[in-house]
């Protein structure tokens, strides 16, 4: 919805702003109604390795406290209600919600078990985020912006992998199976590949995509991005905090006053330079 300022909708037109907040709402909420049930399946699918981690079984189905059968009742009502609203909001937005799920159940029965690829369906995952997203709201995304999220979060899971490899030692296998064919050399490598790759892909979104200013303006937050990365990077490196990517972004302040300038700074440019 921020990037598509001063294209899809300006902020002088309240009417059209104030649709595309609700319908991003509703979207966000459906989304997150069916994640939340991916999730449950992936815990599900799960609790006998969790049992083994030591933050992971605490979690309710892991440790017994949440029984199979009511959580799988719950992730089925969580699957029909969210499927339901994803197809009555946007026919576009339900189809991608169908992919999502069916990239999920694959990835949690089998595909996680696959190195390299049980990652790639994480960055993929992401992408179909913004792929819902702009049905939701009906704008079109540059696919420079596509391959930049996709690039950042497989960015973020390889570095999710390395801290998990690097806090079970020798007990990775127990933990998550797709470890013990994971080395701490390689992921180093790959994770510096994909850093440069998303650093480069995104410089080029700021320039050449189709729907940015054609001043160039907005390559004044590609330094947000480079230490954004950098410091990603050093906590993978440096800290335990990069197993919960959910968390860093909370935790470390450096990092999140960087992601909030880099929204704030992004979405003055778009505004003032369209």
């Amino acid at each position: 919805l921020a990037f598509s300022v001063g294209e899809r909708w300006s902020w002088d037109d309240a009417s059209l702003l104030s649709e595309f907040i609700i319908r991003s709402v509703e979207g966000a909420l459906i989304f997150c109604a069916l994640s939340g049930a991916v999730y449950i399946i992936n815990d599900i699918f799960d609790r006998e390795k969790d049992r083994n981690h030591p933050r992971k079984r605490s979690r309710p189905i892991a440790s017994g406290q949440l029984p199979v059968a009511i959580a799988a009742t719950v992730a089925l009502l969580l699957l029909s209600l969210s499927l339901a609203g994803s197809f009555l909001l946007n026919t576009g937005f339900g189809i991608v919600c169908v992919v999502y799920i069916a990239m999920h159940l694959g990835y949690s029965s089998l595909l996680k078990r696959i190195i390299i690829l049980d990652v790639m369906i994480v960055g993929v995952g992401y992408l179909l985020r913004v792929v819902a997203g702009a049905f939701v709201i009906d704008v079109t995304v540059s696919p420079w912006l596509y391959t930049t999220i996709g690039l950042g979060a497989l960015f973020i899971a390889l570095g999710k992998r390395y801290s998990e490899l690097k806090l079970a030692g020798s007990n990775a296998g127990d933990q998550r199976v797709v470890l013990d064919q994971y080395s701490r050399e390689f992921l180093s490598q790959v994770i510096t590949v994909t850093g440069t790759a998303t650093l480069v892909t995104y410089a080029l979104y700021t320039f050449t995509a189709r729907n940015v200013p054609d001043d160039h303006s907005m390559m004044l937050t590609v330094p947000f991005v480079i230490f954004g990365l950098l410091r990603y990077l050093y906590l993978v490196n440096q800290t335990d905090d990069a197993e919960s990517p959910e968390l860093v972004i909370i935790k470390d302040k450096p990092l999140l006053v960087d992601v909030l300038l880099w929204a704030i700074t992004a979405i003055v440019i778009l505004t003032v330079s369209r």
